[in-house]
């Protein structure tokens, strides 16, 4: 394979970086985004003046910025200030088990669209390792400097939105590419299922291993995920910056039957993930998959095992989980009987008496599940 097969999916190499920027830097929609983001009020009133302070500014913080690892270098910067605002600690596990002259694809749960990959990938910045080259649905890529946004920052694109023969072409040359990134010392991220769990239930699609294993179609389904390196990864927020988000989507499923999503909602959860307040967060990694099976059912099985038990649980959840106890929403036979060895805290309790007294009533038992199922998941007989 040549690199040149990937061009319409993979990241921007050192070449293209410095051009890409150049280009957004003249966008006056990138730049009028930007401006609203930072200061909505201003960019309404005074939207061509804004565009230009956000342009001058830009310029400042992407001067020395030439290829892939100086952009790495400024995403971080970036990352720690998120950090210190939306968390009160960030801790990890687990990386004792990689090895630093291997690659591997890390599959990990779904809570946040561009969080979840920006913690995992901080973690091996930080320890020095390979950052990551992230999987992205373009459903989240519906305008151009979007896309050229998430392929500086080392993403490529699944392409979600094809049908039929396209669609195959698509997940072939999609697969390629993992099996071609590992095979070039990349470390590669990608969700265990297609969309977050807003109901905060952790479980890997089996279809998304079969889709992995297409690159290798000449070898077992079982021997071509080996050779990936597959590491399971969970990643836990003690709040979610989307619950009430969630909580809603759900709800409007539940009463009419679907939820109808707007230009804004995708770009509403990704904003919200980011700036929203996410209290302790821990990333942990798991060993590296042992495959004996070509049962993509099992895989994923062994798969959530790891992602399951190495899921740090917070107050919240077992709270979360208290509460529909005390509503008849979960039977305490239906879990063993250690989940309520569990010794919470006042402060905990006032904090999630607060936390649930502002959101809507009608809301409350998908809000309370999306917290509950993580212990549910672990705990049920």
């Amino acid at each position: 394979m040549t690199e040149d097969k990937f061009k319409e999916i993979r990241p921007y190499h050192d070449a293209e970086i410095r051009p890409v920027l150049d280009s957004l830097l003249e966008n006056p929609e990138f730049l009028g985004s930007i401006a609203s983001f930072y200061a909505p009020r201003l960019a309404r009133f005074f939207p061509g003046t804004m565009r230009k302070v956000a342009q001058r500014k830009l310029h400042q913080q992407l001067d020395g910025v030439h290829n892939v690892a100086s952009m790495q270098d400024v995403i971080a910067v970036y990352m720690d200030k998120m950090i210190e605002d939306t968390t009160t600690s960030l801790t990890h596990s687990g990386m004792e088990h990689l090895q630093a002259e291997r690659s591997y694809l890390f599959i990990s749960n779904h809570r946040d669209i561009t969080m979840d990959p920006a913690f995992v990938n901080y973690m091996l910045y930080h320890a020095g390792y390979e950052t990551l080259q992230i999987a992205i649905g373009d459903n989240l890529l519906k305008k151009p400097f979007v896309s050229d946004l998430m392929r500086l920052n080392k993403s490529f694109i699944v392409k979600r939105s094809l049908k039929g023969r396209e669609l195959l072409q698509a997940l072939l040359l999609l697969s390629g590419y993992i099996h071609h990134s590992i095979q070039h010392n990349h470390n590669v991220w990608i969700a265990q299922r297609e969309g977050r769990a807003k109901d905060g239930i952790d479980k890997t699609d089996p279809a998304l291993l079969k889709m992995l294993a297409l690159g290798q179609r000449e070898v077992p389904l079982g021997k071509s995920l080996a050779q990936l390196h597959i590491i399971p990864v969970s990643i836990s927020y003690e709040y979610d910056a989307c619950d009430v988000l969630k909580a809603e989507e759900l709800y409007q499923i539940e009463k009419t039957g679907s939820f109808t999503k707007t230009d804004k909602t995708d770009i509403q959860s990704i904003v919200t993930g980011m700036i929203g307040f996410k209290g302790a967060v821990h990333v942990a990694f798991g060993k590296e998959l042992r495959i004996a099976s070509d049962d993509p059912d099992e895989i994923a099985a062994a798969l959530d095992e790891q992602i399951l038990l190495n899921y740090e649980l917070h107050d919240i959840n077992y709270l979360a989980l208290e509460r529909l106890r005390q509503d008849g929403k979960v039977a305490l036979h239906e879990l063993r009987k250690d989940v309520a060895d569990r010794q919470i805290s006042k402060a905990s309790r006032k904090k999630f008496a607060k936390r649930l007294q502002r959101v809507d009533p009608k809301l409350h038992k998908h809000f309370l599940f999306s917290y509950a199922n993580s212990v549910i998941s672990r705990y049920r007989v």
